[in-house]
């Protein structure tokens, strides 16, 4: 008998109202985590979907973004955003901890392979610490065979480019004379692609920047 109350209540709980409202829920929690995550270097505030913004073309690069010297992954030289001057950049922040930022790294390995020979650098900056994740980042890079430059972006670099929006992944494509053209914040596996494709291609082909 006690059983039969127990199985009533439950049938009553789950009511077809509660059923769809969880369901809403639970797809709107699925959703903001394809789209991006929060960094923890800087303090995160609040998640963020997928986005892209024009709100900071035509700003320029700040100098602390431009002329920090960043480590990069293996030991190799510096990263310094400002030895690519004169070539369109897509500067990518991440962490390896990032769902999203994992869904996005073969599209941006594929972008590097498709638009390298026409002037594209591709500079990978990791938001985490660059000693304690030094090992999981280059496993990360031999993983998923990422031929462009990786690195860690310090403190002060990732607060200048992430303005006030700690989400991650955030792409900036930056054309040859140092301008951020377009700002992507998230990441979503359908839209994201080829909006970066076009930004790409815009970049690339804008004969103003390159005088």
């Amino acid at each position: 008998m006690a059983l039969k109350k127990q199985e009533t209540g439950a049938v009553k709980f789950w009511s077809p109202l509660r059923i769809v409202t969880t369901l809403i829920v639970l797809g709107l929690l699925a959703a903001f985590g394809v789209s991006s995550c929060n960094s923890n270097d800087p303090e995160p505030r609040s998640s963020k979907p997928a986005s892209s913004s024009g709100n900071a073309a035509s700003a320029a690069l700040p100098a602390v973004v431009l002329d920090t010297e960043m480590k990069a992954v293996n030991g190799g030289e510096p990263i310094k955003l400002s030895k690519y001057s004169g070539k369109v950049m897509l500067v990518n922040l991440w962490a390896t901890w990032c769902g999203p930022c994992r869904r996005e790294t073969p599209e941006l390995v594929r972008l590097h392979q498709e638009y390298h020979d026409r002037g594209l650098e591709i500079i990978g900056l990791s938001t985490e610490d660059p000693v304690a994740s030094e090992q999981s980042v280059e496993e990360f890079v031999r993983a998923f065979n990422v031929g462009y430059q990786v690195g860690w972006a310090p403190r002060e670099v990732a607060i200048a480019l992430m303005r006030g929006r700690p989400s991650i992944p955030q792409s900036f494509i930056v054309t040859r004379d140092g301008r951020v053209a377009k700002h992507f914040l998230g990441f979503h596996p359908q839209n994201t692609p080829p909006q970066l494709k076009q930004a790409i291609e815009e970049a690339l082909s804008d004969t103003a920047s390159s005088r």
